[in-house]
């Protein structure tokens, strides 16, 4: 699969573990973190959905584990990596969402 626009739209928990690995990778319980924190406690995910969504961007090739860690970092964690496909897909549900935006402003703005 090649084509972003194939996996669009993204579940909002795909996307947000997405956005969070946008800028660094991270291990699980981070992610948990980061999410929460970048929309102020509005989403939040639980290990469940979490590690279920993983999984399946694993096999979608939007992110990959890597064995690279911080030095003194608990040997269980495991660290994942958004791909470049990942970039792109996540680049357009995000193109996506902004053009939802503008048609909705636009639609309301005439009511």
């Amino acid at each position: 699969m090649t084509d972003p626009s194939e996996l669009l739209p993204l579940p909002p928990a795909a996307f947000h573990i997405l956005i969070s690995l946008g800028d660094r990778d991270r291990h699980g319980y981070a992610i948990l973190q980061d999410v929460a924190e970048r929309t102020g406690g509005a989403f939040s995910l639980g290990p469940a959905t979490l590690y279920t969504n993983i999984k399946r961007l694993l096999s979608q090739g939007l992110i990959e584990e890597i064995s690279a860690r911080p030095a003194l970092d608990d040997e269980r964690r495991r660290y994942y990596r958004i791909t470049r496909f990942g970039r792109r897909v996540a680049r357009a549900e995000l193109d996506r969402l902004e053009s939802a935006v503008r048609q909705a402003k636009a639609s309301l703005a005439r009511g």
